[in-house]
């Protein structure tokens, strides 16, 4: 379950990533979401050193930026160069093991992309998967498996370490430290969460904040112009309507008269 999980998950982000390449043409922040992507890439298909070298040019790019425009919080900038320092340790940490290396790159690459982004953020596509080894925590939990327990845990706090960064970005302070201090009791007292019943519930508390976040994303990615569209074209249907029965009304009240006649 937890390779071919990876393996899901993995192909999910190669398809999903964008392909356009950082040019003079397209705005700073863009260049940089597509150098992220770049080294992203490059590091599935094992090219360390030249993910290394787009790196280190999203470096360049992304302190020119800082220092011309100001277009990034205190926060922005700490989560970035902590993640961009975990990316370039990726591409040059020849102990490091390739899936290690294309977590910590996609981690970056899912800050840049929330940074960059107003909607649709790639870290929300990770719902699926979350939630799925989530039940797997859970049935482990409730089936007194404290192995699979252990190892589904393991899986979820992976999944988590990927995307913390780039929700902590895009949710408020308040719901973000709500949801990760409650991960943290988990991890931190997971023995006590496995073997007594009154504690389970703690899992089952997480899964619903889990939800919560991701449902009101969910809701959010509605594009207003399709609402537009959908106002728009129920108010003319509503008027051809009224036009219509009006139209019927005029005609019948012409009959009556003429049958009056």
């Amino acid at each position: 379950m937890g390779s071919k999980l990876w393996i899901i998950i993995l192909l999910c982000f190669l398809l999903l990533s964008t392909n356009v390449s950082a040019n003079d043409d397209t705005a700073p922040i863009d260049q940089l979401n597509a150098l992220s992507n770049e080294a992203l890439q490059l590091t599935k298909s094992q090219r360390y050193e030249d993910a290394k070298k787009i790196l280190e040019a999203f470096s360049d790019k992304f302190s020119s930026v800082t220092v011309k425009e100001n277009t990034f919080t205190m926060d922005e900038l700490r989560i970035v160069t902590i993640a961009h320092n975990e990316a370039i340790e990726a591409t040059t940490n020849v102990s490091m093991n390739p899936d290690e290396r294309i977590n910590r790159v996609t981690k970056f690459r899912l800050v840049i992309d929330a940074i960059s982004s107003t909607k649709h953020p790639l870290w929300t596509k990770m719902e699926d998967p979350m939630l799925a080894v989530f039940d797997d925590v859970k049935e482990a939990a409730f089936n007194g498996d404290q192995e699979a327990f252990n190892k589904s845990l393991n899986s979820f706090l992976s999944l988590y370490e990927i995307i913390n960064p780039s929700m902590k970005l895009d949710i408020s302070s308040e719901r973000f430290q709500k949801l990760d201090t409650r991960i943290k009791f988990i991890d931190h007292y997971r023995q006590d969460v496995f073997s007594q019943q009154n504690s389970m519930k703690e899992l089952l508390i997480l899964e619903t904040d889990l939800q919560s976040i991701f449902d009101d994303w969910a809701a959010d990615e509605t594009d207003p112009s399709l609402w537009w569209v959908i106002i728009s074209t129920g108010s003319i249907i509503i008027v051809t309507l009224s036009y219509v029965g009006w139209r019927k009304y005029v005609g019948e009240k012409e009959r009556r008269k003429n049958r009056s006649r």
